[in-house]
């Protein structure tokens, strides 16, 4: 087949390695020009380095749609375009223009988890599982029907980068295997559950912002969930911003206001947590690693010199 694709960052840069790897013909590579924004300077591996290396045309373009990119797509009469990370969405002129479609590989179980930062959304609502989809794209945002799926489980103490890492050795094979079966005309679509769906933003600095009235697991799933090199929770200590590199649950049961900085346990500090914290009944959070705005760790015993005060949402 003669192959389109659209794609940005290490998991476009994985597509378009795999369609390469697969004997059908990659005729021209869509990616975005370099970003300054946090989540798109990381996992940064270049499409258009790689698509140049291999002598496939490249077009940059923020957004799709301008008369030029209709006309190369059109001379370049692709059988199929496949997507991966392609920042904005893809008019019908473009996704339907192949003879069989756009095929586009999102990280995620679909139908949960469409949209953005998937893996970091599920890590933080506890899922036991992640994985990626490969689907037929439409008009609606990741609801297209379903070719294949392939998932790996959530670990107790992983973090979304090695959530990232087992994913994206994901891409290759879901790649390779959906070609073989649009091309011999095996493939089989399954329409997704719309009753099971959701759809979540791009995240930004706010979405970091820890809130002490959750519960110390929540608290330590959104550490997990933040680990470099993606942007890291944040509270404030002294009017400053404090990054939580790293935490667990307590073994111990500590009572009091949301965001007090407590006791000792273990190597870290134990910071009290939960709206029901006032009962004592409830773990507190245990912060093990911190790093200052000017980029210095510590392990938490060493920055909490003595207890007391308070972390809290905003300065």
């Amino acid at each position: 087949m003669r192959v389109v694709m659209f794609g940005y960052q290490t998991w476009g840069h994985r597509t378009l390695q795999a369609l390469l790897d697969s004997g059908h013909e990659v005729v021209l590579a869509v990616t975005h020009p370099k970003s300054d924004h946090a989540y798109e300077k990381i996992w940064s591996d270049s499409v258009a380095d790689l698509a140049e290396q291999h002598g496939v045309p490249v077009l940059l373009r923020n957004r799709p749609g301008d008369e030029e990119l209709l006309s190369r797509l059109k001379e370049a009469d692709p059988d199929l375009i496949v997507a991966n990370n392609w920042r904005t969405w893809l008019p019908p002129e473009i996704f339907d223009l192949p003879t069989h479609g756009t095929l586009n590989v999102h990280d995620s179980l679909l139908p949960s988890y469409a949209g953005f930062s998937p893996l970091i959304w599920a890590l933080i609502n506890g899922e036991r599982e992640v994985g990626v989809t490969a689907h037929r794209m439409d008009a609606e945002l990741d609801m297209g029907d379903v070719l294949l799926q392939r998932a790996v489980p959530v670990g107790p103490r992983d973090t979304a980068t090695d959530l990232f890492h087992r994913t994206v050795d994901l891409i290759g094979p879901i790649v390779i295997d959906s070609l073989d079966l649009i091309a011999s005309g095996r493939a089989v679509w399954t329409p997704q559950d719309r009753s099971r769906s959701s759809f979540f933003h791009k995240r930004s600095l706010e979405d970091s912002r820890i809130d002490w009235t959750w519960t110390a697991e929540e608290l330590e799933r959104f550490v997990r969930a933040q680990s470099d090199p993606y942007p890291n929770a944040f509270t404030h200590h002294r009017g400053e911003r404090l990054r939580i590199v790293s935490a667990a649950v307590s073994e111990g049961r500590y009572g009091g206001t949301p965001g007090r900085i407590f006791i000792r346990e273990g190597d870290g500090v134990v910071v009290v947590a939960g709206a029901g914290a006032r009962s004592g009944r409830l773990p507190g959070l245990v912060v093990e690693r911190v790093r200052t705005e000017d980029g210095a760790e510590y392990a938490a015993t060493e920055y909490f010199r003595t207890m007391g005060g308070y972390l809290t949402a905003r300065p």
